[in-house]
Order: C-alpha cells, then structure tokens, then sequence
C-alpha cells in the first residue's frame, strides 16, 4: 500500500493487474512528457529522437505530449496502450505523469472521479 503526505487515499499497485488500463483510456488528454524522457522512450524502442518524434509526439501548449489513438470500445487511448493485453507496452519507461498516477495534485482534494476510474484508490478514513 502506497501512502503520500497531503493525499486522503492510499494506493494499492497491486490492482493495476485488474483494471484493464483504465488510466490509459477514456476522455482525451496530454500525456507529457519530458527530454529525458523522450531520449529513454526513444531509447527502449530503439529508434533516433527524430524517428519517435515524427511517430509518437504532438507538440501542444509550448511541450510534448505522446499522441493517443480513438477506438470505438475504449474511446481515446495513449499510442502505447496495448489493447490486446490491456496494459502500457513502455511500462519500463513511462513517463513521470504515468509513473506518479493516482497522486496527481487534481486529485488531493477531489477523489470522487479517482475512486471511478481507479479500483487500486482506497479513501484513508483517517484523513
């Protein structure tokens, strides 16, 4: 169980093996990422910084977000979601925002979408 000061839940890592990715999927979004980021991506799919760019970055709001990809089932999806397997194919290096999922500031004070979506949030009753 994974507990952050300032967050009234805990994280239980384990549920992510059920979910089916739901923090992958749904409304669309930004995925950011980084440089340094970009570079291991690149890195662990064996491609130059331009390649995965032309195939795998927007550019949006003066930064880079991964590009997702609509599915009729899933709705929007990071171009990394493995349908099939229902879950990150990069997992190793994914970026820090996915790494950092459930403790996003958002969701300090508003759990009531987090709880929906995420079946691994448990409220800390304490809190």
């Amino acid at each position: 169980m994974i507990k952050k000061e300032g967050y009234n839940f805990c994280f239980d890592s384990s549920a992510c093996a059920s979910c089916g990715g739901a923090c992958c999927i749904g409304e669309s979004g930004y995925i950011w990422v980084n440089y340094p980021e970009i570079e291991a991506i690149a890195e662990h799919l064996k491609l130059s910084i331009e390649e995965f760019a032309k195939t795998y970055l927007i550019r949006a709001k003066n930064r880079y977000s991964l590009k997702e990809y609509k599915d009729e089932e899933l709705g929007y999806a990071c171009i990394f979601f493995d349908k099939s397997k229902r879950m990150c194919s990069i997992y190793e290096v994914r970026p820090k925002q996915c790494r950092t999922f459930p403790f996003w500031s958002q969701f300090k004070s508003d759990t009531e979408e987090l709880i929906k979506e995420c079946p691994g949030v448990i409220l800390d009753e304490k809190n």
